[in-house]
């Protein structure tokens, strides 16, 4: 006879979604969000010049600018409400974390349960509005000394921008909670996904259109998707990829009998910084970019220099890259993961790693273990994130979503769908439990 476990997972089915009503519920609220979030990034704030706008982010798209406009779905092109995006919270979010290792307060807070991660979210969303608001500010200031993209500079303006993106961003900060608590998935990452995504039809737009106009062979156009269906297949790998340590209990005495407690597996992830290094990299790289490009070249020579040695798909560029990937996933995955904090919970529970000391000798096995995979997965996310720069710099390739961007789009897909596996099994569960309570009883 099969088990509880095994009629469950046979059950599991598409067919088995026409009744699950409240995840069809949770799927069209977070439809509807997406939707709202879409809408916001075509109203414009007052006060600016579409035209000379769309010249001036045309002009700074191999700077910070395009990167962020792409991860805006198009939003900071066209200075809407939501030109910040969610940027300043995840900014935030990113600063918080850093401080728990700094902070006692912080540190002890996290440690407090829900309560204390109730006061961590609220001290990250204060920290948003005072990052959206200088970021609001600055973009503000950026744009009056650009010419003509503002049609009445002054004070008016700078505040006017400011209250509105910064509004803005705080909308869909509420919002990615809303879609959190109502919807499906994790409401901020997949307002970055559907700001990502929707570069999508455009993007193959432009490549169908080089088949078209013969300016790329259709051999080319079926090489460029075979590699993205095979880099997405990667990804999803290595994201899954865990390194499982084997965790056994002593035996327990129930009334007069010994049982044996099963063994458990602690799980390493192989990628534990996820997306973090790339944007940090990112961030970092573009900077020099961006200022040449606002100077318009008048700026000194130095800056001049670097910005040539630094451009993209230089071997200066490309190196640099690849060591501030390394080593922000080894320094993002040090202030994610604590060895120590997982040792003494083990031991508190009475759970040991076979042949290793409980303790500092634990501790110092899992970050012994620890080091070696994030070795991998470094060089995962830089091998994924090179990529798309050397097909476009180097073999002319027209890849338009650079690996970040891919990363995030994979990541996201796998946790919602995650979500919704979940939503059906619970669903599957309470079936399965209730026919079993009607056997019974009718027994």
């Amino acid at each position: 006879m099969a088990s509880a476990v095994e009629q469950l997972a046979a059950n599991l089915s598409f067919a088995s979604f026409a009744k699950a009503e409240d995840l069809k519920k949770r799927i069209w609220f977070t439809l509807a969000a997406l939707v709202v979030y879409r809408l916001g990034t075509y109203i414009p704030i007052p006060g600016v010049d579409a035209n000379e706008l769309a010249r001036l982010v045309e002009q700074n798209s191999s700077g910070i600018l395009g990167w962020i406009n792409g991860l805006a779905g198009g939003a900071l092109g066209r200075m809407a409400i939501f030109a910040l995006n969610i940027m300043p919270y995840i900014s935030a979010s990113i600063i918080i974390q850093l401080m728990t290792t700094v902070s006692p307060h912080l540190e002890q807070l996290k440690k407090e349960g829900e309560q204390g991660r109730k006061k961590i979210n609220q001290y990250t969303r204060y920290g948003t509005v005072v990052l959206a608001a200088l970021q609001a500010y600055g973009i503000a200031v950026g744009l009056e000394s650009q010419g003509n993209a503002v049609i009445d500079p002054g004070w008016y303006f700078r505040i006017s921008a400011v209250i509105t993106l910064t509004g803005g961003t705080v909308f869909l900060m509420w919002l990615g909670e809303q879609i959190t608590a109502r919807g499906i998935g994790n409401g901020i990452s997949l307002i970055i996904f559907a700001g990502i995504i929707a570069g999508l039809p455009s993007a193959i737009a432009a490549i169908l259109e080089l088949g078209r106009t013969g300016q790329m062979s259709t051999f080319l156009i079926i090489g460029i998707i075979i590699l993205a269906l095979v880099t997405i297949a990667v990804i999803v790998f290595m994201e899954r990829a865990q390194r499982r340590l084997l965790v056994k209990y002593p035996k327990r005495q129930v009334g007069n009998q010994i049982q044996n407690v099963d063994p458990s597996h602690l799980p390493l992830k192989l990628n534990t910084a996820g997306v973090i290094p790339p944007i940090f990299a990112s961030s970092l790289l573009l900077l020099p970019i961006t200022v040449s490009n606002f100077s318009q070249g008048s700026g000194p020579d130095w800056l001049n220099t670097i910005n040539a040695l630094l451009g993209r798909g230089q071997p200066l560029f490309l190196a640099i890259y690849i060591g501030l990937i390394i080593f922000f996933a080894f320094f993002y995955t040090a202030i994610m993961f604590n060895p120590k904090e997982t040792a003494d919970n083990l031991k508190k529970y009475g759970g040991f790693i076979p042949g290793i000391r409980p303790g500092e000798r634990t501790a110092e096995y899992i970050d012994y273990v620890l080091t070696r995979i994030t070795v991998v997965g470094a060089l995962y996310l830089a091998a994924v994130c090179l990529l798309p720069e050397i097909l476009t710099s180097y073999a002319a390739i027209p890849f338009y979503f650079g690996g970040t961007s891919l990363l995030i789009i994979v990541s996201v897909t796998m946790d919602t769908v995650s979500q919704v596996q979940s939503h059906l099994l619970a669903q599957q569960y309470e079936g399965l439990m209730k026919k079993t309570k009607l056997g019974g009883s009718r027994k």
